[in-house]
Formats: structure tokens, sequence, C-alpha cells
């Protein structure tokens, strides 16, 4: 197995994973809106949602939905439309605190059940088509030519692996008490401006080239 070459993969989807997008905002809005088990079913979502692009990249399918313009297109407004869903939800919660007098350190919002917090992480990272490009062009780079079952193999379970260690890290770290507390006296101000990074990012998608 090329060693050299898993490592320089795996460093680079390491950085790139660190880089704050919509599965980190979704994870660590769930910690200090909801709570710590509901993020870490988010973030296993997510996971599992990069496995699949992991997966299809290494067989060669995002090639296709890269290739294929009407499937692309498809599966890029369908994300950005569920990224505004997300944040019409943040952004309703923030306006009705608004209306309803100054924010209070109220009870934190009810988590979800597993299910329905791994679909929400789920639907976040898989409705991104910039994750098949990112794979296929990452893998075209520095995936050796010819690599057996095993090399694929380690990368399909190493590269979600490393996605669950890190959101369930973000997870705990945004749980924290303090930092529970400070979302609970700023609630209103933060589900605005995580609505509106949202909005933002789902503008991105939308008019990306």
């Amino acid at each position: 197995m090329p060693v050299a070459s898993l490592a320089a993969l795996l460093t680079v989807w390491t950085l790139a994973l660190l880089i704050p997008g919509p599965d980190f905002l979704a994870v660590s809005h769930a910690s200090v809106a909801r709570s710590r088990r509901d993020a870490v079913f988010v973030g296993l979502g997510v996971a599992a949602a990069m496995a699949v692009w992991a997966t299809t990249s290494l067989v060669g399918l995002t090639v296709l939905l890269v290739k294929c313009q009407p499937l692309f297109e498809a599966v890029r407004l369908a994300g950005a439309a569920y990224l505004l869903w997300l944040a019409f939800q943040l952004l309703r919660s923030a306006a009705r605190r608004t209306t309803s007098g100054p924010a209070t350190a109220g009870p934190r919002i009810r988590p979800r059940g597993a299910i329905a917090a791994f679909r929400a992480g789920f639907l976040c990272n898989i409705g991104n088509p910039k994750a098949a490009v990112f794979f296929s062009s990452v893998f075209a780079a520095l995936l050796p030519p010819h690599v057996d079952w095993e090399y694929r193999t380690t990368i399909g379970i190493a590269i979600p692996a490393i996605g669950i260690a890190w959101y369930v890290l973000v997870a705990c770290l945004f749980s924290a008490k303090r930092v529970a507390a400070a979302y609970a006296r700023a609630r209103r101000v933060v589900d605005a401006v995580t609505g509106t990074l949202f909005a933002v990012l789902a503008g991105d998608l939308v008019f990306a080239e």
C-alpha cells in the first residue's frame, strides 16, 4: 500500500474538513441549541454522506455526476433549497424572539430523535454537489493509478471516520455548559447569524459557476 500518497490524501481531507461550512454550522448549532446527543447524530449523518461521496468517487460515479449537467444542477438546487429551509427556520425563530420581547436564558430547543438528527446531517452534506467535485479532483490528483482494493477500502473507511471524530469533537465543545449558557443569553442573535450564513451558503450553491 502506498503509505505516502495515503497520508497526503488524508491530510488534504482533514484540512478541508476543518474549514467551516454548512456541515459545521449544522453540528455546532445543534450542540448549543438542542443537545450534544442531537449534534452527534447530525455529525454521523454528515459522515454517512461523506462515505457516499467518497465511495462513489472511488468507483468513478461522481465523475458522471459532474459531467451530467442536468443531474448536477438538480442536486445543486435541491441542496440550496434545503439550506434555505434551514435558514428560514432559524430566521423565523429569531424573529419570533424579537417580537415576543427580550431574549431570555430559557430552555434549549427540544432535541430531535436520532433518525431525524441523522437525516438532517445527511441531507446537509449530500445536497452539496461541491463534495463530488472535491473528491473527484482530490482523488484524481493524489490517488495512485491501479491501486488495490485494500487501499480503496482504507480510504473509504478513513474519510468518514475522520469526519465522525471531528464532528463529535465539535459537538462536545459547543455543548459545554459555558457555551450553552452563552447561547441561551444570545439565542436570538446566534439564530439570526446562523440562519443568515445558511442563506449565504445556499446562494453560493445557486449562483456558483
